[in-house]
């Protein structure tokens, strides 16, 4: 290496050499904020449009007075609280930050470089970003026409190298959600060795008898996870805190992946007291789920297809006029979420961003016929 006087001359190419299993990952975007008019929503990224339960900005408050502290690495007093709430045994839970932050746990502890991790395609975007940093293999099979997981596809795509399968349920961005009998039949022909993780992020709106919940499934199959998180229905998004109910090996594993000390205590704190405040949060999410029959009828009868949903959102696939389309309801004073040349994922928010979003789609359907 050459020097000068002012010390070595480093060529400009030279760097650190970065791992080739991030070269094409895209980042993770998030929903776009909101405008700054006093009539713009942000339907973007399936937050809660409530302000925390009763009693949680208390508790939360409390827990900013130790903040020159570590929290509770083991989130002791939020497991059992976990385990009372939901009838699991603590060893059998982990929490993390956000589902996602322990989906990303759950590939650590079972892929690698070569090994095949599956999910429907298009579901949860962070699944390809996770599968490749992990080094592994992503296995994208397509949605049904109806757009749903088409389960016997994926049953037959499993390989000796398959070691992890994604089902989001309901599915991430089409709210449609899997019926028991469907998800037993696959869980059927799922080696005992494959990890099938149940990512129920949006359990608290599902409203169809046929789909099952997941705790139900998880408890005479060892190779069943499931995933659950504060930041929808109990409206905590900007706390990260997310657990997994799984056998003791899975949920050992998950302790050992975790990053120390993530979740912090007053995340821990405010989920603990969410837990508590449940008659609220059923009247939220039952208000919310009006919220959607009327959005989604409103649209079925300006002539969109929409897919049933079970989530806190609706869908639709637009194709090539995806963009024109969330750029009209942002004209309006509504973002929404495309995804390019597919189609908008639209979060169900309060009454008047929802009679905005249904006036623009009115408008833009009128239009799309008149052209």
């Amino acid at each position: 290496m050459s020097t000068s006087s002012q010390g070595p001359v480093v060529p400009a190419a030279v760097g650190p050499r970065l791992r080739a299993a991030l070269d094409g990952i895209p980042a993770y975007a998030p929903g776009r904020p909101a405008g700054t008019g006093p009539r713009s929503f942000k339907l973007s990224s399936n937050e809660n449009p409530y302000p925390p339960l009763p009693g949680v900005l208390e508790e939360a408050v409390a827990a900013a007075g130790s903040l020159n502290r570590y929290p509770d690495m083991a989130a002791s007093a939020l497991l059992d609280g976990l385990a009372a709430h939901f009838g699991v045994p603590a060893a059998h839970l982990a929490v993390g930050t956000g589902s996602v932050g322990v989906a990303q746990q759950l590939l650590q502890a079972t892929a690698g470089p070569g090994d095949e991790v599956m999910y429907a395609w298009r579901s949860f975007e962070a699944y390809p970003i996770i599968t490749r940093i992990s080094g592994a293999v992503p296995v994208e099979v397509p949605l049904t026409a109806d757009e749903g997981h088409d389960l016997p596809a994926m049953a037959d795509a499993i390989t000796p190298r398959t070691r992890l399968i994604f089902l989001c349920n309901p599915n991430n961005p089409t709210g449609t959600a899997l019926g028991r009998a469907a998800l037993e039949a696959f869980l059927d022909r799922v080696p005992p060795d494959v990890l099938v993780v149940l990512d129920e992020a949006y359990r608290e709106f599902v409203r169809d008898p046929e789909v099952p919940d997941g705790l139900d499934v998880y408890r005479d199959r060892p190779n069943v996870c499931v995933l659950r998180t504060f930041s929808k229905a109990y409206g905590l998004a900007g706390l990260r805190v997310g657990f997994a109910v799984a056998h003791e090996p899975v949920a050992a594993a998950l302790r050992k992946t975790a990053v120390p000390f993530g979740v912090s205590q007053i995340a821990q704190d405010a989920a603990l007291a969410s837990l508590r405040a449940e008659p609220e949060l059923l009247k939220r999410v039952d208000a919310l789920v009006g919220e959607r029959t009327r959005v989604a009828d409103g649209l079925a009868a300006q002539g969109w297809r929409v897919p049933v949903s079970q989530a806190n959102f609706v869908w639709l696939r637009l194709g090539e006029r995806t963009a024109a389309f969330a750029a009209a309801c942002e004209e309006a004073g509504v973002m929404v979420r495309p995804f390019a040349g597919e189609g908008v994922r639209i979060t169900v928010g309060e009454p008047e961003a929802n009679d905005i979003l249904l006036a623009t789609s009115a408008r833009f359907g009128a239009l799309g016929e008149q052209s």
